[in-house]
């Protein structure tokens, strides 16, 4: 999560100021509810970064997160209006519903804020058409933190294949997911709107499809595939009433071929590629853990 806001100071920076002159970056957390801010409420503090305000409209949440990290309340606020006229953010992050991305970006993109959004970028095809209307027209980077983005081992395997250490690209699978949601004990703010088909855009297939999906788009060199086809099931339906929790998604491309399984099935936490070439194939079994197997007879 770390290179996610490397990368958007970088972009920032870019634009605005000489490296010469570099101060923390003011930054508003717009929402708390997706559990995944914690990284930002909770990474080690530097010169980078200043959190100058937060916005939460449930009090109960914003003072245990507060508390958690270490953050006074008098920078919590209860609309995204008054945390940008009092603080002054150059970028915000959003961390509460898909669903809330656009109006975010609606509000900042007019001002100059840069913005980052927690992964995906939008709950569809038309708030993504908007959001990206809006900061083209208002020159502001819009990011979308993907976690799988960062791991060293996706660098690595990327590197690998661009080196054609397992010749050219033919199949990509990548699996992500868990038990689901409930299972695993998400939080209550978090797990009302994670398993609702309007604030979240879906269930497993936006919650996880995501990262392979954007994962091939890179491992392809931005190629857009030739055919999508998406399979989704309900296999917790006490669980998951509303959404679905099974996805299969496949892009075919014109010499190669991504198999995305997204899933709250899993009996194990998953986040894992298979990257397979002509003369070989790379495995990231995780964020740390990567081989790679050269064919070498039927067996390989």
């Amino acid at each position: 999560m770390k290179n996610i806001f490397s990368l958007l100071i970088l972009v920032v920076l870019t634009s605005t100021q000489s490296f010469a002159n570099i101060k923390p970056l003011r930054v508003g957390v717009v929402g708390l509810t997706h559990t995944h801010v914690h990284w930002i409420l909770g990474r080690p503090k530097d010169d980078r970064i200043s959190i100058v305000g937060i916005v939460e409209t449930n009090r109960d949440l914003a003072l245990r997160y507060t508390q958690q990290h270490g953050y006074s309340m008098d920078l919590v606020f209860t609309s995204l209006e008054e945390m940008i006229a009092k603080t002054k953010p150059e970028a915000v992050t959003a961390f509460g519903t898909i669903y809330e991305h656009l109006a975010i970006v609606e509000k900042c993109a007019p001002l100059g804020i840069h913005v980052m959004v927690e992964k995906p970028l939008a709950v569809n095809l038309a708030h993504a058409k908007k959001m990206e209307a809006l900061a083209k027209k208002y020159k502001i980077h819009l990011l979308t933190n993907y976690e799988t983005t960062w791991y060293p081992t996706t660098h690595k395997a990327y590197e690998l294949l661009a080196q054609d250490s397992i010749g050219s690209l033919t199949q990509l699978v990548v699996r992500d997911g868990h038990r689901g949601p409930k299972k695993i004990g998400v939080n209550k703010e978090f797990l009302d709107w994670l398993t609702d088909p309007v604030q979240n855009g879906g269930g497993a297939i936006t919650d996880f499809g995501c990262y392979g999906v954007n994962i091939s788009t890179w491992m392809h060199k931005e190629k857009r595939p030739l055919s999508v086809t998406a399979i989704t099931q309900q296999l917790q339906p006490e669980n998951n009433p509303k959404v679905d929790d099974e996805a299969t998604i496949i892009l075919i491309y014109e010499k190669s071929k991504a198999t995305i399984q997204a899933s709250w099935n899993w009996p194990i936490g998953r986040k894992e590629m298979e990257i397979y070439g002509t003369t070989g194939a790379v495995f990231a079994d995780n964020r740390n853990d990567l081989r790679l197997r050269i064919a070498e007879g039927y067996d390989g």
